[in-house]
């Protein structure tokens, strides 16, 4: 088992907060907006990890999965290089960090709670698979690290999308890059309340705190029902759609586009 004390200062993209059982887990940049990172000890390595040592932190009893600033994550981080890029290796140490994020959150066996504070257009799926989902009235969702970039989307985005969206609008969400809106999102269903962004977080530790005061195992034992189906459907098809996107990167890499 793990303790928070373990983990809590561990990650220079993840940023823990926790009171009365409930696990607020923010990431950033330099506590600014985060950026996504795939370089080694990047945020793509890290954010798995973290999703690992709170699963095993029996001390959380509520988890807020949040970002930093006016956006949960838009922009890609090429400051620092992978001396293995669009190599075997590489794609390799992908995997096993693509596999480890989504198979460790939907490991974490308390229920979770989305706060989207801006625009999500990079790993959306990852807070959308919380719970419950809260979004800012500023926020809006979609897929630009895959398709608008000639990147086959297979790390999980191709299992989840089709899935909440329904199969049509779902491939036509990854493939064109569209954005939702906030609003549009709750009236699809994947939201449950747009707020004002100031009043955002304060919603979420809420509703955070009123599930808290639910026994234990009843917590517990309702997210493990709840993410049972999904963690089927990503053991069958993650792993797969990973070596796919793979081998679409490195063709890229191969022809130099």
């Amino acid at each position: 088992m793990s303790r928070l004390a373990d983990y809590q200062h561990s990650y220079r993209f993840v940023r823990f907060e926790r009171r009365d059982g409930i696990l607020e887990i923010a990431i950033h940049n330099n506590g600014g907006p985060a950026t996504w990172s795939a370089y080694p000890g990047g945020l793509h390595e890290e954010l798995g990890d973290a999703f690992y040592q709170v699963g095993r932190d029996r001390e959380n009893r509520i988890v807020i999965l949040t970002g930093t600033g006016d956006r949960f994550l838009t922009d890609m981080d090429f400051s620092e290089k992978d001396p293995d890029m669009g190599t075997p290796a590489f794609w390799d140490r992908i995997t096993k960090e693509g596999k480890d994020l989504l198979h460790n959150l939907l490991d974490i066996e308390v229920p979770v709670i989305g706060a989207v504070n801006g625009p999500a257009f990079i790993h959306a799926e990852l807070v959308t698979l919380s719970d419950i989902v809260l979004a800012a009235d500023t926020a809006a969702f979609a897929d630009k690290a895959h398709a608008p970039g000639n990147v086959v989307p297979g790390d999980g985005v191709h299992v989840w999308w089709p899935m909440l969206l329904g199969p049509n609008r779902g491939r036509h969400f990854l493939l064109t890059g569209e954005e939702i809106s906030a609003s549009e999102a709750r009236q699809l269903g994947f939201v449950a309340e747009v707020l004002p962004a100031d009043k955002l977080r304060d919603r979420a530790w809420e509703l955070a705190a009123q599930l808290a005061r639910k026994p234990t195992l009843m917590l517990r034992n309702t997210r493990v029902a709840f993410v049972q189906h999904l963690k089927r459907r990503m053991l069958d098809d993650l792993g797969y759609g990973l070596m796919l996107e793979g081998m679409g990167i490195l063709d890229l890499n191969r022809k130099g586009r």
